[in-house]
């Protein structure tokens, strides 16, 4: 099957279309496609995620894993003056993200695809990593995001997380606990948690 929001190349066909968004206090036009995640809308974890979300008190930039067409990274990176680079395995969702960045004149990000973490130098580090992580990818992909990511944080940075309790929110929380000193919910609705971890 090549038609998972997170296959690399979807073979379902492409379908554009265009439609406007508020995220945080900006309109944003996003173009979006089948075979990316949440296609019609912004979907509810990634804004719970996005109006959530504080800066760590550190320098550096943020990445977005996962990024889909680019709500978060690109919201992100317009209410904060921080570089954000942007991945996605999904080569379809790399090219609307790009396209949206243009259309949006977001300039300060980077937009590449990576499935995980492959296309990323040991070496780079971030202040944050945000990630609606794809779920339905298996927990043990899940799971090595969240690895790679306190891999990539520098110290004191930050991973925040959104899942939802009945996607295993409660499991993820047990393997955060495991790597990180500083675990919290954030935020709670509608059934989705918002986990902040932080690197010390």
């Amino acid at each position: 099957m090549s038609n998972h929001y997170y296959s690399e190349k979807p073979t379902v066909e492409s379908d554009r279309k265009t439609w406007t968004f508020q995220l945080k206090e900006f309109l944003f036009t996003f173009q979006s496609d089948r075979g990316v995640f949440s296609k019609n809308e912004v979907d509810f974890g990634s804004r719970l995620l996005i109006e959530s979300f504080l800066p760590p008190d550190v320098s550096g930039d943020f990445l977005d894993v996962g990024c889909g067409y680019g709500p978060i990274g690109l919201s992100l990176a317009k209410s904060f003056n921080r570089q954000v680079d942007m991945i996605d395995i999904n080569e379809r969702a790399i090219e609307l993200a790009k396209d949206n960045a243009a259309l949006n004149k977001v300039e300060n990000v980077n937009i590449f695809q990576s499935n995980q973490f492959e296309n990323i130098s040991e070496d780079r580090k971030y202040a944050a990593v945000l990630t609606n992580p794809p779920i339905r990818a298996g927990k043990q992909v899940v799971h090595s995001i969240f690895e790679k990511s306190f891999d990539h944080l520098v110290h004191e940075g930050e991973l925040w997380i959104v899942i939802q309790k009945k996607q295993g929110a409660p499991s993820a929380m047990d393997k955060l606990n495991e790597m990180f000193n500083e675990v919290e919910v954030v935020e709670k609705k509608k059934g989705y948690y918002i986990i902040k971890a932080k690197k010390s």
